[in-house]
């Protein structure tokens, strides 16, 4: 199946801005399970310079630099991406036989020098979002966990009780918001429940990624969906020694699959955060960001 992805941010600025310098992620990378079709990014007002690579986490990254005074700043990504159905009940089969791994049974896999481990002991350190977990927080994740218990359960069973526990609220967090804050509040959003979760469960021993992306988004019965209703996701990732990564997303309390769509991964959000940039100017600024998801009917599914 095809799902095209519209993406704007359009920053406005009270005073000129001489000089925009931003960092752009907002390619889709390809999964075993998803393959970008096609993908287009502009800008109002045109760039001066712009140079794109991967990098080291393998995230598309796209320089923009202005140099010209302007009043606000436009960027609009729009991408379409095939999702392997296939593929995706191949994934789910194996998270099925990843169960019987039991969490001793990580923790002692973690001793092996293969590449694959190697590669995921970065996700289990600290990072600018992801600090230490506190001893109240490292007891509210050991609940769901216990040594003979299957891993991927106990995970499960964590990111239940997150979404149980927690209440979603629009506008209470920021970036600067402490996952101390939003573990003690019992609220936030997708970003804060994706940072809280992998605070805990890197504070047990496990290897965990953040996930930047997508998730399609359906009206109710009846209603029809109105363009730009959608928002950027967030949701996090386990590696399971000798099975690879597995994505739970606590928001919805629900497994990923084929509504989720992989824009990136990283450490945690700072990793691949859609836009991020400096400018040179003085005066307030207002963000407008618009996001659209929709499913290509005219493909079978």
């Amino acid at each position: 199946m095809l799902y095209h992805i519209f993406h704007s941010t359009q920053f406005s600025y009270q005073q000129w801005v001489s000089f925009s310098h931003n960092l752009i992620r907002l390619r889709p990378r390809n999964t075993p399970t998803q393959t970008l079709v096609d993908y287009s990014l502009s800008t109002d007002p045109i760039v001066s310079e712009m140079e794109s690579y991967d990098d080291y986490f393998g995230n598309h990254l796209c320089h923009l630099l202005i140099r010209e005074p302007h009043h606000h700043l436009k960027v609009t990504a729009r991408s379409c991406v095939a999702i392997d159905y296939e593929a995706v009940e191949h994934h789910a089969k194996l998270a099925h036989e990843a169960r019987r791994v039991t969490y001793t049974e990580m923790l002692d896999a973690f001793h092996a020098n293969t590449p694959d481990v190697i590669d995921a002991l970065q996700y289990r350190l600290p990072s600018r979002y992801i600090p230490l977990a506190n001893h109240d927080l490292r007891e509210y994740v050991l609940l769901s966990f216990a040594p003979d218990k299957s891993l991927y359960g106990c995970v499960e069973a964590f990111m239940n009780r997150v979404f149980n526990d927690f209440q979603f609220v629009s506008g209470f967090s920021d970036l600067s918001t402490p996952v101390e804050e939003v573990f003690r509040e019992r609220k936030g959003v997708c970003q804060d429940f994706a940072h809280l979760s992998i605070t805990a469960l890197r504070s047990i021993g496990l290897s965990v990624r953040y996930m930047s992306g997508y998730l399609e988004t359906l009206p109710l019965e009846g209603e029809e969906k109105f363009f730009g209703a959608d928002a950027s996701h967030a949701w996090f990732s386990v590696f399971i020694p000798n099975f690879g990564w597995f994505d739970f997303d606590p928001t919805n309390n629900i497994i990923p699959s084929y509504q989720h769509i992989v824009l990136g991964y990283g450490r945690d959000y700072d990793d691949c955060s859609p836009m991020q940039g400096v400018v040179q100017g003085s005066g307030l600024s207002r963000l407008n960001v618009m996001v659209d998801v929709s499913r290509d009917d005219s493909l079978p599914i």
